[in-house]
């Protein structure tokens, strides 16, 4: 019996022996698990970096604008040469149905209450100002008025001629020089004056009506005009709001002038002339 027990103490001893190799063992593994620790910190790096690199990609995606604003101008250019080709291939208009406004021009002697504005009144002169004369001397000068009284007394003292003045919310005199040797060029540039002044109410939406200033009655017009010894009127074009009645045609259909064949002809006089 006592020589078994002394066979048995080596073997515990082995194990004691044994169980420190185990806690070395151990020992070992932790600094493992020290590195493991320090592995979140690098991911958390990794994932720092590209956090930042998609943030720089990011900003320079929007720091850049004028990439997107390339695209844009092929629209606009096509768009203009698809206008400019629909245009080319647009026949231009009639030529009489250019001048058409022209054609449609009269003369209008009654008038609304409505006033003819000062910009309007300014426009109107300014084309008269405009228009051509013998040799360029621009003999004509023009008085505007936009006083009632005073129209109404020009008429009277020009009737029958300005009969069409009452009515009129303003007026253009058209002064020229006293010149008797040269009465017919005068006549000339102030009948230029006077049409284009015409043409130029109508363009506006308003109505104007010539009347001539006979000789005979000048000197009372020049005096409540206060011109000057050396001038006289000789045309006044009356301006305003035509009235519904004042727009109405005057003669029938197709007999407001004659026809064109009797009156504009080519090349020279027809043979045998034309019936008048």
């Amino acid at each position: 019996m006592p020589a078994k027990s002394s066979s048995r103490k080596p073997a515990t001893k082995s194990k004691a022996a044994k169980t420190p190799g185990k806690s070395t063992v151990k020992a070992t593994t932790k600094p493992k698990a020290a590195s493991k620790s320090k592995t979140p910190a690098k991911a958390a790096a990794k994932t720092a970096a590209s956090t930042k690199a998609s943030a720089k990609s990011t900003a320079k995606a929007a720091a850049k604008p004028k990439v997107r604003a390339k695209p844009k101008t092929a629209p606009k250019a096509s768009a203009a040469k698809s206008k400019a080709s629909t245009a080319a291939k647009t026949p231009p208009p009639e030529p009489l149905e250019v001048v058409r406004p022209l054609i449609k021009v009269r003369q209008a002697r009654q008038f609304t209450s409505k006033p003819v504005t000062k910009a309007e009144l300014e426009a109107i002169t300014e084309v008269a100002r405009w228009s051509g004369s013998s040799r360029n001397e621009q003999p004509c000068r023009f008085i505007a008025i936009r006083d009632r009284a005073l129209i109404r007394q020009v008429a009277e003292l020009g009737l029958p001629q300005t009969r069409g003045l009452p009515t009129a919310t303003a007026a253009v005199a058209v002064i020229v020089p006293e010149e008797p040797e040269r009465e017919l060029s005068r006549a000339f540039d102030d009948g230029r004056a006077a049409e284009r002044m015409l043409i130029a109410a109508h363009l506006l939406g308003l109505g104007g009506g010539v009347s001539r200033v006979r000789a005979d009655v000048r000197a009372g017009i020049n005096k409540a005009l206060k011109l000057p010894s050396n001038r006289s009127v000789r045309t006044i074009v009356g301006l305003g709001h035509p009235t519904e009645d004042a727009m109405q045609p005057k003669t029938r259909p197709g007999q407001a002038r004659l026809p064109r064949t009797q009156v504009v002809f080519e090349e020279c006089w027809p043979e045998p002339p034309a019936k008048e």
